[in-house]
C-alpha cells in the first residue's frame, strides 16, 4: 500500500483541527465529529489544548483512502509554536493549507505558504468556513493568487455562500471556462504543455489535463484550491479526491537498505517513559532492533547515540497504533531509546543536520521557582520539556539561579507557565523577556598555555589557539595547524568539544558564531596527562584569544511587509523611525500602500500590536527573520552561567583546582 504523510497547516482559528476531525469522520475512522469548542477532538489530546481551544503539539492520525494510507499530522496554528510546525515539515510528503473564507489570507498563512513553496512541498489549499456569514470566496481566491501563489486554480464552486445551505460542486473539464483557466496556469510552468495546447493538429484530453495538473502539483508548482466547510462536511469529498489524485505517494521512500529516518516528536508515556515519533525513510525497523541515532548540537558537533528499541508501534486507524514492523514511509512510535531528542537522525552519519525552515526563536527569558526548594522539580520538568522542544536551554542564569528558555512569543511563555503548574506542580516566575543576540570576532587573537612555562600552568596540557573571523553563516569552524598524531585522539577530541561548548558564551555572554578557531600548539606529559587537563585548560586559552581578537554583538533583524491605507502612511513611518527601522520606499497600489523594510526583532512584536491603531484597523503586517546586524551603541550584556568563568583567570583556577 502506498503511504503519504500529509500535514494540515493554517493560521490560528482557520479551522485546521475541525478539518482534521471531518477528514477522519469521512474516511470512517471516527463515528462522531469532535468539537474544538467542546474539547472533544481526536488530535488535541492535551488537557490544556482542549481548554484553550488551540493546538500546541503536533498530533498524528491515520486513515486509508482507497489504496493510499495517509498519516495525517495536525500542527499548531499560532505563530508562537512555529517550531513545532518546522519539525513536522521535515517529514511531510504533502500539505493542506487551510484559509478562512471569512478572514481570508492572514500573515501566518503567508509565512507558511512561503516555506511550503521554498521546500517544494506539494500543497492543496482548502478555503474553509464557506457556510459562515461574511464568507467571500471570490475575494479570498483573489487574495490567494495575490499573496500566496499566482498558480492557484479553483477546483470547486460554491452555491448558497455564507449560509448553512452552502453546497460545493467539483468543476469539470467539460466546462470551457475551467479548461481555459487550468490551461493558462499549467502552461505557465511547462513549455511542453503549452506547445501541445497551441498545437492545432491535436486535442488535449481530460486525462492530459489531469496528468499535467498532478505532475505540477507534486512538484509544488501549481496549487489546487478547494472550497468547503469542515463543520457541515461540504467540500470534503472533493478535497479527499485531490489528496488521492494529486498528492501521490512519494518516490523518496527506499524500502531496502539500512534503516534511516528522523525523530520529529517526543512525548512521555503513562509510566514516564520516552516515546519517540520516528518517520522512517528507508529500510525497516521493529521491536528489539538495535538503533544508532546521530545528533547535531547547537555548535554543529555530531554525536552518536546507540540503543535498542523495546517497543515499536505504527499508526493504523486514527490515533490507534499496533505493534508491527515499520516500513519505509511509516510513522512509528518507538520506546526504549533512553537518550532521545527531537531532530535525532537514524541511519548512517553523514555529518549533516536539518536546515531550519524557520528562524530560531529571537527571544529568551529566565524562569525560576517561587519556592527555592522546588528547584530540583523545576529542573526535572524543564528536562522533560527540553526533550520535546530543542529550543529550551537548560542553562543556569547567574543572577537569579533560574533556567533559560528560548521563546517565539508571550503566548508560548504563558503555555509553559501553565504546563509547569498543572502537569508538574511547580509554581514559577518568569523574568522579563529579552532579545537573543550573537557575537562575532572582529580581529585575530592568539593565546597559549604550556606545560612548565614561566607563567605557571596548573594542568598537564599544552594548548595554543588562534581565533579569527569566519565567513557569514559558517558557525564555529575548528581546524588544526598541528599534526593529528601530535596528541592522543582523546585529547584532540576533548579540545574540540570544549571549544564548541565554551563559545556558547562570548565576551558579552552571547553565543559566538562565524568564528574560525585554529589549534596551533599541543603538548602532553605521558603518563600523567589526561583528557580532563585539556578540558580545563582550553577555556582559559580560548577566552584569552577571544579577548585579544575582540567581538562585536549582533542583533536579530526581521524583514517586514505592511499593507496599509494611503492616509495612514505618515504616522506609520514616524513610528518606524522612532523604533530605528529601515523602511524602503513605499509602493502605491490604488488607495493602498505596500511598505517593506527591516526592523530589530526585539521590537517587531510591539510594533505589530500597534499596527491596528496606526492603520485604522486595516493594516496587514507580516514579518520574517532576515539576519543579524551589529548593535548600534552600547553592547547588551547577557549574564554568564553559574560556574567557573574563564574570563577571570584567578577565579577560574580557584574554582576548578580549589586553590591558587
Amino acid at each position: 500500500m502506498n503511504k503519504l504523510n500529509l500535514g494540515i497547516l493554517a493560521h490560528v482559528d482557520a479551522g485546521k483541527t475541525s478539518l482534521t476531525e471531518r477528514l477522519l469522520h469521512r474516511t470512517g475512522v471516527i463515528d462522531t465529529v469532535g468539537s474544538v469548542d467542546d474539547g472533544t477532538t481526536q488530535t488535541d489530546s492535551l488537557e490544556l489544548e482542549r481548554r484553550r481551544g488551540i493546538t500546541i503539539r503536533s498530533a498524528v492520525a491515520a486513515f486509508v483512502l482507497d489504496d493510499l494510507k495517509v498519516n495525517l499530522i495536525d500542527t499548531p496554528g499560532h505563530s508562537d509554536f512555529i517550531a513545532e510546525v518546522e519539525r513536522v515539515l521535515r517529514v511531510l510528503n504533502g500539505a493542506v493549507l487551510v484559509v478562512s473564507a471569512v478572514e481570508g489570507v492572514q500573515p501566518q498563512t503567508r509565512v507558511l505558504m512561503r516555506t511550503l513553496r521554498r521546500l517544494a512541498i506539494p500543497t492543496l489549499v482548502f478555503v474553509n468556513k464557506t457556510d459562515r456569514a461574511g464568507a467571500d470566496t471570490d475575494a479570498v481566491l483573489a487574495g490567494i493568487r495575490r499573496r500566496l501563489t499566482g498558480s492557484a486554480v479553483a477546483m470547486t464552486t460554491v452555491t448558497g455562500l455564507g449560509t448553512p445551505a452552502t453546497r460545493v460542486r467539483a468543476r469539470t473539464l467539460d466546462d470551457p471556462a475551467f479548461t481555459g483557466e487550468l490551461a493558462e496556469v499549467l502552461a505557465g510552468h511547462s513549455d511542453a504543455f503549452l506547445g501541445s495546447y497551441l498545437d492545432d493538429t491535436r486535442t488535449l484530453t481530460p486525462e492530459d489535463y489531469t496528468a499535467e495538473l498532478a505532475r505540477q502539483t507534486a512538484e509544488g508548482l501549481t496549487h489546487p484550491v478547494y472550497f468547503g466547510s469542515a463543520v457541515t462536511g461540504e467540500g470534503i469529498d472533493e478535497l479527499l479526491s485531490g489528496v488521492r489524485d494529486l498528492l501521490p505517494a512519494p518516490d523518496g521512500a527506499r524500502p531496502g537498505g539500512e534503516p534511516a529516518g528522523t525523530v520529529f516528536k517526543i512525548e512521555r508515556g503513562s509510566r514516564g517513559e520516552r516515546i519517540g515519533y520516528l518517520h522512517l525513510t528507508a529500510g525497516s525497523l521493529a521491536a528489539r532492533d538495535e538503533a544508532v541515532l546521530h545528533r547535531t548540537d547547537h555548535s554543529g558537533h555530531l554525536t552518536r547515540h546507540p540503543g535498542r528499541i523495546t517497543s515499536l508501534r505504527v499508526f493504523e486507524r486514527g490515533a490507534t497504533t499496533v505493534e508491527a514492523r515499520a516500513e519505509a514511509g511509516d510513522i512509528a512510535q518507538v520506546r526504549g531509546l533512553k537518550d532521545l531528542r527531537v531532530g535525532d537522525r537514524l541511519g548512517p552519519a553523514d555529518g549533516t543536520g536539518h536546515t531550519g525552515a524557520f528562524a530560531p526563536p529571537a527571544l529568551e527569558t529566565v524562569v525560576r521557582p517561587l519556592r527555592p526548594e522546588a528547584a530540583p522539580r523545576l529542573h526535572t520538568a524543564l528536562t522533560t520539556l527540553a526533550e520535546q522542544d530543542p529550543h529550551i536551554e537548560l542553562r543556569q542564569d547567574a543572577d537569579t539561579g533560574g533556567a533559560v528558555l528560548r521563546l517565539y512569543g508571550e503566548v508560548q511563555k504563558d503555555i509553559i507557565h501553565t504546563t509547569l503548574a498543572e502537569e508538574f506542580g511547580v509554581a514559577v516566575r518568569f523574568e522579563e523577556t529579552r532579545t537573543v543576540h550573537i557575537e562575532k570576532p572582529t580581529g585575530v587573537g592568539a593565546a597559549l598555555e604550556e606545560i612548565g612555562a614561566r607563567t605557571e600552568n596548573y594542568f598537564w596540557a599544552t594548548v595554543g589557539l588562534r581565533v579569527e573571523p569566519a565567513g557569514p553563516g559558517e558557525g564555529v569552524v575548528f581546524r588544526l595547524a598541528v599534526e593529528l598524531g601530535s596528541l592522543p585522539r582523546a585529547f584532540h577530541k576533548a579540545i574540540e568539544e570544549t571549544v564548541h561548548a565554551t563559545l556558547r558564551h562570548g565576551l558579552y555572554g552571547w553565543q559566538v558564531t562565524d568564528c574560525l578557531v585554529t589549534l596551533t600548539h599541543t603538548g602532553y606529559a605521558s603518563p600523567v596527562s589526561a583528557a580532563d587537563d585539556f578540558r580545563k585548560v582550553t577555556p582559559l586559552v580560548l577566552m584569552d584569544a577571544l579577548r585579544r581578537a575582540g567581538t562585536e554583538v549582533h542583533e536579530p533583524v526581521d524583514a517586514f511587509e505592511l499593507e496599509l491605507p494611503a492616509g495612514t502612511l505618515s504616522p506609520v513611518l514616524a513610528k518606524l523611525a522612532e523604533l530605528g527601522a529601515t523602511p524602503f520606499p513605499p509602493v502605491a497600489d490604488g488607495d493602498v500602500h505596500r511598505l517593506e523594510g527591516l526592523l530589530a526583532a526585539g521590537r517587531t512584536h510591539g510594533f505589530e500590536q500597534q499596527v491596528p491603531a496606526l492603520t485604522q484597523g486595516e493594516g496587514v503586517f507580516l514579518s520574517a527573520f532576515h539576519g543579524y546586524r551589529p548593535v548600534r551603541g552600547r553592547h547588551p550584556v547577557r549574564p554568564r552561567p553559574q560556574g567557573p568563568d574563564p574570563l577571570n583567570r584567578d577565579a577560574y583556577l580557584l574554582h576548578v583546582l580549589k586553590r591558587l
